[in-house]
């Protein structure tokens, strides 16, 4: 009898493990973006072995709102298993949360810039040889003091924006290239319990969420994962943008983001962009006369639009029909919005094609 009941309790327990996992998997869907990522420092690498993990914002079916899960640094599950960020996607109706994972090779984490190394496609922050982490002090916080196997790399021409969410309204663009589609489909595992645990602790700190911290958490990293105090945890020095409440029961609607201009003409000046060095004098200059045209293309693009919008707002001032009115202007919110996402991405590619190809890992000694 008593064994039986021990079997029980253990089927029960494995059916619990199923479920829980087929639910990360699935996702928590949501209708509303999460806000944007919050500006914080990487803490110092707390030994050896540590691999980052960024934060992102989660989202609490509980209480409906986001909250904010820390950047922090965890033990690889396995020798060679790199961190492939989870990420936010409009999925057409809702938005979906992918959850990260481990696994040999970086897979799509939706082209979102989390810094320290994921700027949007890939991992800079360091790389495994023999057997063994070498990290690239570019990205990473470290103290050579104590950690020995280290290199440099140069990081150039990266993207800073905020945006939290791929797809959508004001989302970030990128789509998943075949190797990142084939990385999800190697071998890989889900986040480990310190992760899982770091989660929970986020989740039930009620000065996370989004409409307490206003997007600046007062715990936006932590040097191991689950330490909220002490003196390895950083709080956010900004906000990434506005913030808008989460919950359409709050303010009557959805929010709009603030990274999501209704003009162009609200929108930034561009900066005229240089070419990387590649230690190639004519390479250069033949990359930065590349840059020049796409720039001189992506002005000329701007302008035509900004005329085309300040014409029909001009047209449209002299009627009295304010429905109207409203259909021209989301119709020239969401046309600013993709022309400033097809530039990004059109910039980001010439980047990336123009990046010089990074040194090999120095041997272990």
């Amino acid at each position: 009898m008593q064994t039986r009941f021990i079997r029980a309790l253990l089927f029960a327990f494995v059916m619990l493990c199923m479920s829980a996992a087929a639910f990360g998997a699935v996702g928590v869907a949501i209708t509303i973006g999460p806000p944007p990522l919050p500006v914080y420092e990487q803490p110092i690498c707390p030994g050896d072995g540590y691999l980052w993990t960024p934060g992102y914002w989660a989202w609490g079916d509980d209480f409906d709102d986001y909250y904010w899960v820390p950047g922090t640094w965890i033990m690889a599950p396995e020798v060679g298993f790199l961190w492939t960020p989870g990420y936010w996607g409009w999925g057409g109706d809702s938005f979906i949360f992918y959850d990260g994972y481990w696994g040999p090779t970086i897979g799509f984490y939706g082209g979102i810039n989390y810094g320290f190394g994921y700027f949007g496609v890939g991992f800079e922050g360091g790389r495994w040889d023999n057997g063994h982490f070498f990290y690239n002090r570019a990205a990473a916080n470290i103290n050579v003091t104590n950690i020995h196997n280290v290199y440099n790399t140069t990081i150039n021409n990266v993207t800073v924006n905020r945006v939290s969410y791929n797809g959508g309204n004001g989302g970030i663009t990128a789509h998943a290239t075949p190797a990142e589609e084939a990385a999800a489909h190697e071998r890989h595992i889900g986040p480990v319990a310190a992760q899982t645990q770091h989660i929970q602790q986020a989740h039930s700190d009620p000065e996370q969420r989004a409409s307490r911290n206003q997007g600046k958490p007062p715990v936006a990293a932590s040097a191991r994962p689950g330490d909220f105090k002490g003196e390895g945890v950083v709080k956010a020095s900004d906000a990434g943008g506005r913030y808008t409440p989460a919950n359409p029961r709050e303010n009557g609607s959805a929010p709009r983001p603030e990274s999501t201009p209704g003009h162009v003409r609200d929108l930034p000046a561009a900066e005229r962009p240089t070419a990387p060095s590649s230690g190639d004098a004519k390479q250069d200059k033949r990359n930065q006369q590349q840059l020049d045209k796409q720039y001189a293309q992506q002005q000329k693009e701007r302008t035509k639009l900004q005329q085309q919008q300040e014409k029909e707002d001009q047209k449209i001032s002299k009627q009295n029909n304010d429905a109207k009115k409203q259909q021209v202007e989301q119709r020239h919110s969401q046309q600013t919005q993709q022309l400033q996402q097809r530039h990004q991405q059109q910039s980001q590619e010439m980047q990336q094609r123009m990046a010089p190809a990074p040194a090999p890992a120095p041997r272990p000694r």
